[in-house]
């Protein structure tokens, strides 16, 4: 399917043979700086065809591609180039600052190539050369080295409660929980590698509108899956709700990725305000963060001919399961899934739950090989347990009679207040339900008689002042009253990660340094 549109960026549309053709002379370009085989290739790039063909060339190669989260500072970069032993970086102009000030005290980091962009910076890093140099004189052809499903891949993850940490994967296994080799909806696996592809010719193409960075899995997958199986995806560098739609209206792609209320939320405030045509849509995924009842409501009922689904997984799991929305479900019940295959829910020393108990979500079949340079923590997600590979999750689910799981929180963001648990997620799916809340973050703060006490930073829906009381019998109405926020600091804008998951680690820190709003 070589002319079909493989990518669509601003005012370029770009086949795939042009993408093939660019990653082969990327590829080649690398491999003459001495890049090939297992070499750790950064991409600080917001999504863009560049990207796309940085990908591609380092997978051409062997070489892993490691994702750097383009809002980093220079202490984190610096960390995270060390860690990640990166031997090349790519990254648009409007990041070479940043880099210029870290890279000299990286001494691995040799090759530096850099992207223009729309979005401002000047000048070049020290030793970094244009990204369009790397194609003069470079060969198209595609004659590399057989690839393997051994080849690694590698996803860092976990900056919002910890430092970073990379997730190694064998490239098989990830393609089979996350890039389409098991069918998200029935569970069966696809025949082989080309499948994907021979249904892809015999139908239509669709139009993948992605909308979290590609350097989070969330994205980057789904991207992968549509090239695979002969569909387009169309790309905006940067999350602009009204241009949003702007280009739904004008590209008609048939699916939206979308990551959690972080962008639902705003999308929903863009249409009300100017609609414009978005019956091309079919379908709208979500997932990487919660998506919430209310917002659910909301998206059904502008878009009624799509379907809108919500998933779980994580860097560690790969696809865990998959939600279908529907009107006016409970706040307070929690997101409910179907999981996806080897999913399941253990107790403490990893064997399965029974219905209607709760344990840990887990994953056996294709998992990670471990955490990159981190053996203490790989040895206590990874085990084998009556010989069978597992990862054990952070996150706590409950199973339900009919085999379904409803995700309670994470472990490691439960709040302990006078000996009762609370998971934050749940809290926060119920403030958010409040007319008056436009988005919250759920956190645990200290306190003298309890030892935590639940707190919320919230940002509110245009209201002047939220009605505390009101609040309190909203969230009574859903909850045990311990689970109640006592302390609640208003913000003009919670702060979130890239990906669009709960910034905690922000939450804390502007609690910590001012008084509540509210205390009760």
């Amino acid at each position: 399917m070589p002319d079909r549109i493989a990518v669509i960026a601003d005012d370029r549309r770009v086949t795939f043979r042009e993408l093939d053709r660019r990653a082969n002379q990327l590829a080649h370009h690398l491999a003459a700086a001495g890049i090939g085989r297992d070499a750790h290739v950064g991409f600080q790039m917001h999504n863009g065809v560049e990207t796309m063909e940085t990908l591609l060339a380092c997978f051409k190669l062997r070489a892993v591609p490691i994702n750097i989260n383009y809002r980093y500072g220079p202490e984190e970069l610096r960390y995270v180039y060390d860690n990640a032993d990166l031997t090349a970086l790519v990254h648009h102009r409007c990041y070479a600052a940043a880099v210029d000030a870290v890279r000299p005290l990286v001494p691995g980091l040799r090759h530096t190539l850099v992207v223009e962009d729309d979005q401002g910076g000047a000048g070049l890093p020290s030793g970094s050369q244009p990204y369009e140099s790397a194609f003069e004189n470079a060969s198209p052809e595609r004659d590399f080295e057989p690839r393997s499903g051994d080849d690694r891949f590698m996803m860092y993850t976990g900056g919002t409660t910890g430092l970073p940490k990379g997730v190694i994967w064998r490239q098989e296994d990830m393609w089979r929980v996350l890039g389409g080799g098991i069918d998200f909806y029935t569970g069966v696996p696809v025949e082989d590698e080309y499948q994907q592809s021979r249904n892809g010719s015999g139908n239509d193409p669709w139009l993948w509108f992605v909308l979290p960075p590609l350097i989070h899995a969330a994205a980057m997958m789904p991207t992968f899956a549509a090239l695979w199986a002969g569909s387009g995806v169309v790309f905006e560098p940067r999350f602009a709700p009204r241009r949003v739609w702007q280009v739904v209206s004008e590209v008609r792609p048939q699916v939206m990725v979308i990551t959690g209320d972080a962008m639902a939320r705003p999308l929903i405030d863009a249409l009300r305000a100017e609609p414009v045509d978005t019956s091309s849509l079919l379908s709208v995924g979500s997932g990487a963060a919660l998506l919430s009842q209310p917002v659910k409501n909301a998206m059904l009922e502008l878009l009624p001919q799509a379907m809108l689904t919500d998933s779980i997984g994580s860097s560690e799991t790969g696809f865990g399961g998959i939600g279908f929305a529907q009107k006016d479900d409970d706040p307070g019940r929690g997101p409910r899934v179907n999981i996806g295959r080897g999913a399941l829910v253990v107790d403490d020393e990893g064997r399965p739950v029974e219905p209607g108990e709760e344990g840990w979500v887990a994953k056996t079949g294709n998992v990670p090989i471990g955490y990159y340079k981190d053996p203490a923590r790989s040895a206590t997600l990874f085990r084998t347990v009556d010989g069978a590979r597992m990862v054990v999750t952070d996150d706590r689910a409950r199973v339900e009679p009919d085999g379904a799981i409803t995700l309670l929180g994470r472990g490691n963001m439960v709040i302990n207040t006078g000996g009762e648990k609370v998971f934050t997620e749940e809290v926060e799916a119920v403030v958010k339900a409040h007319p008056a809340v436009y988005d919250a973050v759920v956190i645990g703060v200290p306190h003298d008689r309890w030892g935590e006490q639940v707190a919320a930073v919230v940002a509110l829906a245009g209201a002047e002042s939220l009605d505390y009381a009101d609040l309190a019998r909203h969230v009574r109405g859903h909850l045990a009253g311990y689970k109640l926020p006592r302390r609640v600091w208003v913000v003009d804008v919670v702060g979130r990660t890239p990906s669009g998951k709960p910034d905690y680690r922000w939450a804390k820190d502007h609690a910590a340094g001012r008084a509540p709003d509210h205390e009760g």
